[in-house]
């Protein structure tokens, strides 16, 4: 059995800090999730670590569920969302770059052995980026909706 390792990333135009509070709010970040995750519940929590959901993933043709326990390695940078019942890790890092921040959306986990691992070799890192590559873009037009729906302050009064 292989560790399958699945990476997507982009720059997100907002500030670094308005990214990493999406992502960690639970709330927040059930709104700009692809279709492919469905059933989103917060069970525990709802922002930063200790907090447990619980969804379901429809990808290649399969659904399945997770439970997922997040925790915050580095509080602000990064996130990761562990199954509470198999090896797959989910690592979300926010870096600044420039008026923006970089998001990389990196998945870990422990491979099926035989045909199936294989197959699962094969095709879920490709299936798995294209979902992430459309939560990343969803991400990026969430951040920028709000931040356009907030007024900025120190301009002269209108």
């Amino acid at each position: 059995m292989a560790v399958i390792e699945v990476k997507a990333g982009r720059q997100i135009e907002a500030p670094a800090a308005v990214v990493y509070g999406a992502l960690a709010d639970m709330q927040q970040h059930q709104r700009f999730l692809p279709p492919a995750f469905s059933d989103f519940v917060v069970e525990e929590g709802g922002v930063g670590a200790g907090t447990v959901t619980r969804f379901k993933l429809s990808a290649g043709g399969r659904a399945r569920d997770y439970r997922m326990r997040v925790e915050e390695p580095e509080p602000g940078r990064v996130l990761t969302e562990s199954d509470t019942n198999s090896s797959l890790v989910t690592t979300f890092t926010v870096d600044p770059r420039g008026d923006g921040a970089r998001v990389e959306i990196a998945t870990r986990w422990q491979g099926a052995g035989g045909i199936g691992g294989f197959f699962e070799r094969l095709f879920a890192p490709r299936v798995m980026q294209r979902i992430y590559a459309e939560e990343l873009e969803r991400l990026n037009d969430y951040v920028r909706s709000r931040s356009e729906a907030t007024p900025s302050s120190g301009g002269p009064p209108a």
